[in-house]
């Protein structure tokens, strides 16, 4: 099963694909602060619904930007830790075909063994009040 996931953008994407593409679970919802709470068990929930579970994705395809800073590193750090935990490889992917790219990276063997986020610019952190 390959995880496809995009955070950052002002809709998150969800996706598990068979290696030939065939999307078998996709889901979109509205960017929130709580995605750090509610990511790892939307993915675990998608994973149950085809009576699947973590060990079986055997590959992640996740969207590296440009895009929100605290979205994209969410979403990036959680599918970095599901790569290493069960041993399947990790594409970042940026541009309107993201997905196709990912995959066909994916088919190649393929694998950035981690990802690290494009923000498109510098991070606009504010500065602390005190």
């Amino acid at each position: 099963m390959i995880l496809i996931l995009r955070t950052g953008t002002e809709d998150n994407l969800l996706e598990l694909r068979d290696i030939s593409g065939n999307i078998k679970f996709s889901n979109t919802w509205p960017a929130s602060k709580l995605l750090s709470e509610e990511l790892p068990g939307l993915i675990e929930d998608a994973l149950s619904s085809l009576d699947s579970k973590f060990d079986n994705v055997s590959g992640i395809i996740v969207f590296k930007g440009p895009g929100s800073y605290t979205g994209l590193r969410i979403g990036i750090t959680v599918v970095n830790a599901i790569a290493d935990q069960v041993g399947a490889p990790i594409v970042g992917q940026t541009g309107n075909n993201w997905i196709e790219d990912g995959l066909e990276r994916l088919r190649h063997g393929e694998n950035d063994q981690i990802v690290l986020p494009e923000y498109g610019g510098e991070a606009n952190i504010t500065k602390p009040r005190k």
